[in-house]
């Protein structure tokens, strides 16, 4: 596989453009160092740069919506993926739905009730000890504090 592309201009690419332009030719999907070196080959790389870079480039392809990572573990370009999967709703569904729509609301209902219902004795007896151990503190600024010691 050979890009028609001068290497001057592949440098002026990022490594996921190259990245793209390869899985565009290659028509084929490639796991992630297959990917990546074949970037270095083109750009004539050191091999020092494969492990300083290689999780940079993952990391890249991950965060990049261009790209989908397969389940064997190899990159394609995402839209040469697309979803195939037809959402059907009958009548069926639709009373379901509304069935658990109204149980949602009661649910709802039943939890405001018992909101309502809590009892603030405890936060006011809660207040009351907080009060009484506070009452013996005293506040000292710095510069106080500075001239005791």
């Amino acid at each position: 596989m050979s890009l028609k592309i001068k290497k001057e201009e592949l440098e002026l690419l990022s490594n996921k453009d190259i990245a793209e332009l390869i899985l565009q030719n290659s028509k084929r999907t490639l796991n992630t160092a297959d990917l990546f070196r074949k970037i270095m080959k083109l750009l004539d790389l050191p091999e020092s740069t494969f492990e300083k870079k290689i999780a940079d480039f993952y990391t890249s392809l991950a965060t990049d919506k261009r790209f989908i990572l397969l389940d064997n573990g190899k990159w394609d370009l995402r839209v040469n993926h697309t979803s195939d999967k037809v959402i059907k709703v009958s009548s069926e569904d639709d009373e379901e739905e509304d069935e658990s729509e109204e149980e949602k609301e009661e649910e709802i209902q039943e939890d405001e009730m018992e909101e309502d219902s809590y009892d603030d004795k405890d936060d006011e007896v809660y207040d009351e000890d907080a009060n009484d151990e506070l009452k013996d503190l005293v506040v000292i600024d710095e510069d106080e504090l500075e001239l005791e010691q």
